[in-house]
């Protein structure tokens, strides 16, 4: 086997919980086990990849290597790694551990967060609770070896609200590494419910460009679709990201920086990327200039300016260039005076998903709700409102960034693969914004 230059062997052991309960009836409840490996091998050009269910985790690699080594031989992609420095850091504490809470009891109290969502005018609820426990061996031809064992869990709420034909929709949805998180959660599905409810009384919004202030979730759905998206070592390899030839460059106001960092210990949490690289704190974008792009080793080798540690894998899958918790950056401003700078614009809140082209740098993303901005006061309350434009005009119009940062969890899905993330910001201004609404005054 003189032709391996280099192999690694990821191990993942899981086992995925859910409870699914829809309108009072508990539609389905179970567990499900995995054992899936990947064993990659780096021949005289490209890989070789093995992948299998069930390792024997006593077994010896050499027999596995040289069947990825087959496979290794026949590529003519040329591959390079960059060096990268190892090690892993200590898991966040957990507090109520999920493996000691029965099904049937995580169902009665997810049952009691749907119950709490039962407000007049509610004609439809559902909860659902995921829960994965992993535990993930890792090895490699240097001699690297790391055992880990993280659990992840977490719950969504929805209400639907229904008054004279108008049906609107509110949801709240809490994940996290830190334990079983479904006791004395009741306030979420009743603020579901309020939403859901307030959104029949909102007037449709009216579009258009105007000053908006973004309030952190989604502002950090921004961030992560529009920045962090484009910030991925294969899509400037590719060419397929405005920010590619940018180094160096000012694309965005000099209030901001926006990062991601594996290391934090929110819902995108790892303590070693799935190559076994030490994982950190990654600039992305600093002071308003393109900074570092996120790397595996081998995009890292092919475009270099960033940091390796950003590769991720679900379980039986190849390490690919993920973000993990990305954000915004605090700034000195409080939400207060944000307000007033805007004067009169609209407040733009939560979201419910959208779409982003970082090749072409534009995106358009939907809001929950919003708020019009009166004489820097928060007014009449407004729905069917969404964000578009180009990344980096948009960049641009950020003039103000909070002091209040929060971050919200949800998962990232790429190349087939979906992995849990988080991401956040403080309240933004944006001194002009495209703001898309039907409405009419």
């Amino acid at each position: 086997m003189d032709t391996v230059r280099y192999y690694d062997i990821r191990h993942v052991r899981g086992s995925a919980t859910h409870v699914d309960i829809d309108n009072g009836v508990v539609e389905s409840a179970g567990t499900s086990f995995y054992d899936h490996a990947v064993v990659r091998v780096l021949g005289p050009k490209g890989w070789g990849i093995l992948t299998m269910e069930n390792l024997d985790p006593a077994a010896l690699p050499e027999p596995l290597v040289r069947e990825a080594l087959s496979l290794a031989l026949i590529t003519d992609d040329p591959v390079d790694l960059a060096d990268a420095p190892r090690g892993i850091l200590p898991l966040p504490g957990v507090g109520e551990d999920p493996l000691d809470v029965s099904l049937e009891e995580k169902t009665a109290l997810l049952a009691g967060i749907e119950e709490a969502a039962h407000l007049p005018e509610i004609v439809n609820t559902r909860a659902r609770y995921a829960e994965s426990i992993e535990e993930v061996r890792f090895c490699d031809s240097s001699g690297i070896e790391y055992t880990y064992a993280i659990p992840r869990c977490g719950f969504s709420v929805l209400a639907v609200a229904a008054r004279n034909g108008e049906m609107q929709m509110g949801r709240e949805s809490h994940y996290t590494i830190r334990g079983l998180n479904l006791r004395h959660r009741q306030d979420l599905g009743e603020r579901a419910a309020q939403t859901a409810i307030a959104l029949l009384d909102a007037r449709a919004a009216k579009g258009g460009r105007m000053r908006a202030v973004l309030d952190p979730e989604l502002a950090g759905v921004f961030a992560h679709e529009a920045v962090g998206h484009a910030s991925e070592g294969d899509l400037i390899r590719e060419g397929n990201s405005v920010l590619a030839g940018r180094t160096g460059e000012a694309i965005g106001s000099q209030v901001l920086t926006i990062v991601d960092d594996p290391s934090l210990p929110e819902f995108g949490f790892e303590p070693v990327d799935a190559e076994g690289v030490a994982v950190s704190r990654t600039e992305l974008i600093r002071a308003g200039r393109v900074n570092a792009f996120m790397h595996t080793r081998q995009t890292l080798a092919a475009v270099g300016n960033g940091a390796a540690g950003h590769a991720r894998a679900s379980a039986g899958d190849q390490p690919l260039v993920r973000m993990s918790n990305t954000y915004i950056e605090e700034g000195d401003s409080s939400y207060d005076e944000i307000l007033a700078e805007c004067r009169s614009g609209i407040l733009l809140k939560g979201s419910r998903g959208g779409q982003v082209d970082p090749g072409r740098g534009v995106f358009q993303f939907n809001a929950e709700y919003g708020y019009i901005i009166e004489d820097g006061e928060i007014g009449q309350m407004v729905r069917d409102v969404s964000l578009s434009g180009d990344i980096l005009s948009t960049l641009h119009a950020i003039t103000l960034v909070g002091d209040d940062r929060r971050m919200h969890e949800g998962y990232c899905g790429k190349g087939g693969q979906s992995v849990p993330v988080s991401d956040g910001s403080p309240h933004i201004f944006l001194e002009d914004a495209m703001v898309g609404g039907n409405g009419s005054d």
